[in-house]
Order: structure tokens, then C-alpha cells, then sequence
């Protein structure tokens, strides 16, 4: 870890190697369809009128991050040249309730559209503020548009190709995956303009533990004698992530932002 810390053009060349496989992948990949049974939740329970009841009000956390992100936003200990992609990032959390909760109530592949187009927003303006927090801040800047540019033609990629019979989520996988396994790369081998980054290793902890959650949904249903399913314990965990991500941005300490 030491090595590697102190040798970041090894870690570059290890990124951009990464970057080329996995486009690379994407051409030698046959196109990959939505798995129809992502839609078959375990509860589908109808309760105060409201279809898949917990599914769908699990969402709320996400508003409230969301929106207590961005009116705290002029308080954080933020690059506030960056400040555009902070709000984004807020916002799109904020959305992320909207767009789940919209495609909860109904779930299939269009309505899917809307539950990934805010968390692909999210995601990359996060992608772009970490760049900008560990590598380079004007290369963050850089990155922003087109990051959040590709995250968008992703999700209309997969949705058009789904609407003429041939799904293809392989774009969509790549704009996911990837930045998850170059984060932590650049956690460990870059040093933060600020003096703390638990907050990102927490809301990654979150992020695998919302894949585990999703992946057992039934088995958490059953579990817990039909009370709550997998999938809804999920939103909460990435909503927390969200949360101690946005403590850990109230946490820094101005005056301790290093050279």
C-alpha cells in the first residue's frame, strides 16, 4: 500500500489499463438484456393505497439527504470552485426518491428509466468531485459534463435498445462498475486536499452492502418473517451512506486542508 502510495504514475498506468480493458469488454461482450425477474420483488405489498408499499417509501431517505445536502451546501468544507458538481450530487440524491419511488410503484422497464437516470447522476458527479478532491481539481472540473454525459447516454442507450427488442446494458454496466473499482484506487494512492475521507470509504461500504441487500431480497423477506424485504433495506443503507458522506463534509476541518 505504501508502494503505491508513493508511486502514482504506477497507479495511473493500473487506471488506464483498467479504462481500456473494460472498453475493450464492451465490443467483444454480446449485449446483455434486462433480466425481466429484476422487476419480481419479493414484497409486493399494498398498503394505504400505495402498491409495493415498503419499496416505494423506503425512498424518503434520499429526499432528506438530498435536500439537507443542498441547503447546507454554503456551510460545507467543500472545493466551492466545484460547487456545481456538490449541488448535482445533492440533487440527484434528492431525485434518486422521485425516480425510485416512481418506478417502485409500477415496477418494469420503463419506469426503470426513471430510477436510474437521477442514481447515474448522482454517481457522477461524485466520480468527478472525488478526481477533483484527490487527483487534480481542474481535471474534476474537466471530467463533470462529460462524465455525467456518458452516465446519461448509458441509461438512453439501454432504454432505446430495449424498446427495439434487443436490450443492452453493457454501456450502462460500464458507467457502474468501473468508477467503483478506480475510487478506492484513488483513496488509497492519492492524498485528499482535505483531512478527512472516511465518509467516501463508508458510503462504498454502503454501496456493496445495498448490492448484497438487493441480491437477497427475498431471502431478507423471508428472514424476517415477511416484514421487510431486502430491496427496501437497501434504499435505507445507501441513504445512510449518503448521510455519513454528507457528515464527513460538515466534519472537515477548514483550516487542516492540506498544500
Amino acid at each position: 500500500m505504501t508502494e503505491l502510495k508513493n508511486n502514482k504514475k504506477y497507479v495511473k498506468i493500473i487506471i488506464w489499463l483498467l479504462c481500456i480493458s473494460a472498453i475493450a469488454a464492451f465490443f467483444f461482450i454480446k449485449p446483455i438484456a434486462q433480466d425481466l425477474n429484476y422487476h419480481n420483488f419479493s414484497d409486493k405489498r399494498t398498503i394505504f393505497g400505495i402498491p409495493n408499499f415498503w419499496n416505494v417509501i423506503s425512498n424518503l431517505p434520499f429526499l432528506i439527504v438530498g435536500i439537507l445536502g443542498l441547503l447546507q451546501l454554503k456551510k460545507l468544507k467543500i472545493i466551492h470552485e466545484m460547487g456545481l458538481a456538490y449541488w448535482i450530487l445533492f440533487f440527484g440524491v434528492a431525485l434518486v426518491a422521485f425516480g425510485s419511488g416512481y418506478y417502485h410503484l409500477n415496477p418494469n422497464n420503463h419506469t426503470l428509466l426513471w430510477d436510474r437516470l437521477p442514481m447515474t447522476i448522482a454517481f457522477m458527479s461524485l466520480f468527478a468531485i472525488i478526481i477533483a478532491e484527490f487527483v487534480n481539481e481542474q481535471r474534476g472540473s474537466i471530467l463533470l459534463f462529460p462524465l455525467l454525459l456518458i452516465g446519461l447516454i448509458s441509461v438512453i442507450y439501454w432504454q432505446w435498445t430495449e424498446s427495439k427488442g434487443n436490450g443492452d446494458l453493457r454501456l450502462y454496466a460500464l458507467v457502474q462498475f468501473l468508477p467503483i473499482i478506480i475510487i478506492p484506487l484513488i483513496l488509497i494512492s492519492y492524498k485528499c486536499c482535505f483531512n478527512k475521507i472516511s465518509g467516501y470509504w463508508w458510503l462504498l461500504f454502503a454501496y456493496v452492502l445495498a448490492k448484497f441487500l438487493e441480491h437477497y431480497d427475498n431471502q431478507i423477506y423471508q428472514l424476517t418473517a415477511n416484514n421487510m424485504s431486502g430491496h427496501a433495506i437497501k434504499h435505507l443503507a445507501a441513504a445512510i451512506g449518503m448521510y455519513i458522506l454528507l457528515l464527513a463534509y460538515n466534519g472537515r476541518k477548514q483550516g487542516e486542508i492540506l498544500p
